[in-house]
């Protein structure tokens, strides 16, 4: 059943609005004329990333914490509609560190959705993740067929999407969850141990070295381009469709690539910048703990419901991310 949009504008709250997916999101909704409110505490992202929001009067940063409740009532003050994508992200940081994991991504969750209801707002989407699915083999992933989890990080996603539900029932939100499935595109930082694998790949072949690939290469997943992210982000806030609330979507392009895959891609859409990196071949390493081995979603639900239509497959999006890459980062 197709969606219809909510024209008029709104004014939005965006946890987590100078991230890698939030700021790409609040740049979009500036621009089609809403109001958005960003809260943000900078331990992963960027003021980079909101320079140029910040010149808009239409975008006001509010520097706080999703762990801290009284920071979460300021930002929820007269807003339409909660975007909620602050998380500590990163399957291997969640096995150093589970305790500041499980504070920010359930305690900072609650903070925010105890909030939202208490604000008398009813949309309430929020980031959940592919991580959910955890060992349950099926391909490809349906929204209904999960198995256990296998990290730290992934237990606390679930734990979102178990609270959305009971607020949705017992409080009468309208909550919709959204399970990224390997998000890249432009502003995703290549910095860090626990950057993503497509910015790290472009970032160390830049600087003429080797990546390093966890195993033998032949884990797949299913890359998902931020402008397809972006596009469900807005449908799923502004959808009118009863039908489509309190439900659960994967938000993917519908196809998997295996690692080894997406290293020539990535080389081969740099090499029109820098012949010398045509020479560079990965590095294999250990496998690496909590991963699973292929990932693969079905987008039906999606397509059904929110009347999604991603517009970007691996490809198309990998060359649009390297020219960005190449053109904001210093060689």
């Amino acid at each position: 059943m197709a969606m219809l949009y909510l024209k008029m504008k709104k004014r939005i709250l965006v946890t987590g609005g100078a991230g890698f997916i939030g700021s790409n999101t609040c740049e979009n909704l500036v621009s089609e004329g809403h109001d958005v409110i960003c809260l943000d505490n900078f331990i992963t992202g960027r003021r980079s990333n909101i320079e140029e929001l910040l010149k808009s009067p239409s975008f006001h940063l509010i520097e706080g914490d999703i762990r801290i409740i009284e920071d979460c009532r300021k930002a929820v003050a007269n807003i339409d509609i909660v975007l909620h994508l602050a998380a500590l992200g990163s399957v291997p940081r969640s096995i150093a560190d589970p305790i500041t994991t499980n504070d920010i991504n359930i305690n900072g969750f609650l903070n925010m959705i105890v909030a939202t209801r208490d604000a008398g707002i009813k949309r309430f989407v929020y980031a959940a993740s592919s991580s959910t699915y955890g060992d349950s083999e099926s391909l490809p992933k349906v929204e209904d067929v999960i198995g256990k989890p296998l990290s730290p990080y992934a237990i606390t996603k679930y734990v979102g999407e178990l609270y959305a539900d009971v607020f949705t029932k017992t409080y009468g939100m309208e909550c919709i969850g959204l399970r990224y499935f390997n998000v890249f595109g432009r502003r995703q930082d290549p910095a860090g141990a626990y950057a993503a694998v497509i910015p790290k790949f472009v970032d160390t072949l830049m600087n003429h070295e080797s990546p390093i690939i966890n195993g033998d290469g032949t884990f797949s997943r299913d890359f998902t381009y931020i402008d397809n992210v972006i596009q469900i982000n807005k449908l799923a806030m502004f959808t009118s469709n009863q039908d489509a609330l309190n439900q659960v979507y994967n938000v993917a392009y519908g196809e998997s690539s295996d690692l080894n895959e997406l290293f020539y891609e990535i080389r081969k859409n740099l090499v029109s910048f820098d012949s010398k990196i045509a020479s560079i071949e990965p590095s294999y390493g250990p496998f690496r703990k909590g991963d699973i081995p292929h990932s693969l979603a079905s987008i039906a639900k999606a397509i059904n419901y929110l009347n999604y239509s991603p517009t970007h497959n691996l490809k198309e999006g990998l060359k649009e991310t390297v020219s960005w890459y190449y053109s904001n980062f210093e060689k």
